[in-house]
């Protein structure tokens, strides 16, 4: 039988005799040590312990606590979560409160009680996977705020908010933007965040649907009601009975069949073709399109009356080009997808694919920068995806300059720092030090631009 992993935990001290009464004490615990700085943030570097137990009176100079807050700053440099547990000598408190302000979690004086000290390390341990976990639920949050929503601008997460305010009310919705942008992906994190979203999500595109077909297949038919039908079919919308029918690209549905939608939307019961019998169904309707419905309404495309009652919410889904490094933060998800799906190793973007991404304009949107990421993982050779692969070239059509100087900053931080991440693969090391900022810093941006490994 396997033993479970143990704890690590990295034991900083000097005397020989109390590191081998401390790994003695720890005997549940993957006992890490070492006897000064150099070799204690190389143990950092490569074990990554949650816990650290630190003296501060360390070589060169074990008689002052300047090498021991040396030590400690690095530690937290390194990993700002570890919790770092100084040691110090007999009525040091001054140190000791010293040490806590710049960040260890706690500080046990000497004597060392081995049962006292380890009560404070399980504590510590355990602290440590609590926030590990917070921190975690909280990047998923700000890296996925909807089920299966990948953003990060502004522009989309407002579009989230909007959709969290939504989803628990049966308000019918009319979901606006061009195609491709994700519509449909916003009307199934519309059902799954409402209290339906244990019942069926039912969706049809009005566009993919021949004409003749379409009636049959919204209402459902009878037996006998046309040639071929041979048995009672329900529809599409009772199908969806309990829970969400989504209709896409409504304006491309037929007058004769806006006015029976209009009724059921009214009376929330439907007929099937060739039948009389009225059958009443509770769903909760979304509509989606890329058309302009006023434009229509005024060429008598569309009826006005049906337009005001799917549009009780309007929400508009912006285009690719219009959410601020989206299409870079899409566009690694992909890589990721298409090489566990296709079974290659791509290790990112070159430089030259960063740049095309972030400057096309994306005319087919999501769809598209998917479409041209799985095309890249198909046909590329080298290590990294390149524009070429991509088969992308760089728009040069700029758009308008902003003169709002604190959006500009901001803006051009998210870019680069996302570009930083994508270049280095991930290593946060190596993203702060091309940035020119430490590990904490970089991690507190990200964690403001609600951008994730």
């Amino acid at each position: 039988m396997t033993k479970p992993a143990l704890k690590s935990l990295l034991i900083i001290e000097d005397d020989v005799g109390l590191q081998s009464q401390l790994r003695w004490s720890f005997e549940n615990y993957d006992v890490l040590v070492a006897g000064d700085r150099e070799t204690a943030l190389a143990e950092m570097e490569k074990y990554k312990p949650p816990v650290v137990t630190l003296d501060l009176g360390l070589p060169p100079d074990p008689a002052n606590a300047s090498e021991g807050f040396e030590t400690l700053g690095a530690i937290l440099s390194l990993a700002p979560h570890t919790k770092v547990i100084v040691v110090t000598g007999n009525d040091d408190r001054e140190n000791a409160v010293k040490a806590i302000g710049m960040g260890a979690y706690d500080f046990y004086q000497k004597p060392i009680d081995p049962e006292i000290l380890s009560l404070i390390v399980d504590r510590a341990y355990a602290l440590f996977h609590l926030e590990k976990e917070n921190r975690q639920l909280s990047e998923q949050n700000l890296f996925s705020p909807l089920q299966g929503v990948i953003a990060s601008s502004p522009q989309m997460l407002k579009v989230c908010r909007t959709v969290e305010k939504l989803a628990p009310t049966d308000v019918t919705t009319l979901l606006l933007g061009e195609s491709g942008t994700g519509k449909e992906v916003i009307a199934q994190a519309i059902h799954a965040l409402s209290p339906r979203a244990k019942k069926p999500f039912i969706a049809i595109n009005s566009a993919a649907i021949p004409e003749n077909l379409l009636e049959s297949e919204l209402f459902g038919y009878e037996k006998g009601a046309f040639t071929g039908a041979a048995k009672q079919t329900r529809g599409k919308i009772e199908y969806a009975n309990g829970g969400t029918f989504f209709l896409d690209e409504v304006g491309d549905l037929p007058l004769a069949l806006q006015a029976k939608m209009l009724r059921f939307l009214q009376e929330r019961v439907i007929e099937r073709v060739g039948g009389r019998e009225e059958i009443p169904v509770d769903v909760r309707v979304i509509c989606a399109t890329h058309q302009n419905l006023p434009e229509l309404i005024q060429s008598t495309g569309f009826r006005e009356d049906l337009y005001y009652r799917i549009s009780e919410i309007t929400l508009d889904i912006p285009a690719l080009r219009e959410r601020e490094g989206d299409a870079l933060l899409l566009s690694r998800v992909f890589l990721d997808r298409y090489n566990q799906q296709l079974k290659k190793n791509y290790k990112g973007f070159t430089p030259d694919a960063i740049t095309a991404i972030e400057h096309h304009s994306w005319p087919g949107n999501v769809r598209e920068l998917e479409n041209k990421v799985k095309r890249s993982v198909i046909m590329a050779e080298g290590q990294q995806i390149t524009a070429e692969d991509l088969d992308l070239n760089i728009d040069e059509n700029t758009s308008e300059i902003s003169v709002d100087l604190r959006q500009v900053r901001e803006t051009a931080e998210r870019l680069a720092i996302q570009r930083a991440l994508t270049l280095c693969k991930d290593n946060i090391s190596q993203a702060a030090e091309l940035l020119g900022v430490s590990r904490p810093t970089l991690y507190d941006l990200m964690t403001r631009y609600g951008l994730k490994r």
